[in-house]
């Protein structure tokens, strides 16, 4: 099998699909294991939370004691590479899975977030964005209780994907959870929940833009998800070449030109060093 520089060789324009082994190192667990099974139990749902007061409880308790330590978290050496690699004119646009904002943070220009930010809160109601931070200064003033438990994980082994974490059942059961401030609607972090769906045209943007690279690399990702996957899919119907950099199986495995069965940090690093 070709080695990756000699893929980027062949095909020196990108886009890259990036998951949640790109942001493992920075202390943001993944959701699944190297065989693609869940690390923990299933993440929250779209409907569950639309529909169940219960679920929008869970969802805010369990984020208020996991944000403070996604909003400490800082871009490691894997969104750095690609970083250097945007600057080299080779990753034309990046696409990410994760919500951690850590590629911008790194410096990252052209960059998709696939599944929203979880910095931001929206309005289901009116549509208005507002600050993850504010957020959580309202669950505060709503819920006194909480403020002990602001920054308390005892270490990164009680955070779990995407800013959630443990949290008693007396607290879920009791939390009162803030409402739009200009509307009264209900209040959803800006993200995709599983059982949630993309933009159509964001998808189709990145359609687009895949029809103008080279070839896909997906880095740190299962592509498990349909709404990643979709374009794995989309550029072997093209004929593009596709490599992936992830430890462990991925969906896409059938349709590799290349596997890099490493940690995507160190693999990056050195396909950089190779080249500058």
């Amino acid at each position: 099998m070709i080695s990756l520089k000699e893929f980027v060789e062949s095909c020196p324009r990108l886009l890259v699909i990036t998951g949640a082994g790109c942001s493992s190192s920075s202390g943001i667990p993944t959701y699944r294991g190297i065989n693609g099974a869940w690390l923990r139990s299933t993440p929250i749902q779209h409907q569950d939370f639309l529909r169940q007061s219960s679920s929008r409880q869970r969802y805010w308790a369990r984020s208020f004691v996991g944000w403070p330590a996604v909003a400490r978290a800082k871009p490691n050496a894997a969104h750095r590479h690609l970083v250097q690699l945007e600057s080299l004119g080779i990753v034309k646009l990046l696409v990410t899975q994760n919500i951690d904002r850590l590629h911008q943070f790194a410096g990252h220009k052209n960059v998709i977030d696939l599944h929203g930010r979880l910095d931001q809160v929206i309005c289901l109601s009116c549509g208005h964005i507002g600050s993850r931070a504010v957020m959580q200064e309202r669950l505060i003033d709503l819920n006194p209780c909480l403020s002990e438990r602001n920054n308390s994980l005892d270490g990164e082994g009680d955070l779990a994907p995407d800013g959630d974490a443990p949290v008693e059942e007396a607290i879920i059961a009791t939390l009162k959870v803030p409402y739009c401030e200009k509307c009264d609607g209900i209040l959803k972090p800006n993200v995709v929940f599983f059982g949630g769906t993309v933009k159509k045209e964001v998808v189709h943007h990145i359609y687009q833009q895949l029809d103008e690279v080279d070839g896909l690399l997906a880095v740190g990702t299962s592509l498990r998800v349909f709404s990643g996957y979709r374009f794995c899919k989309r550029a072997h119907e093209l004929g593009k070449p596709i490599a992936s950099i992830n430890p462990g199986k991925t969906r896409a495995d059938g349709m590799l030109s290349l596997k890099v069965s490493e940690d995507c940090g160190a693999a990056l690093g050195q396909w950089v060093d190779s080249i500058s």
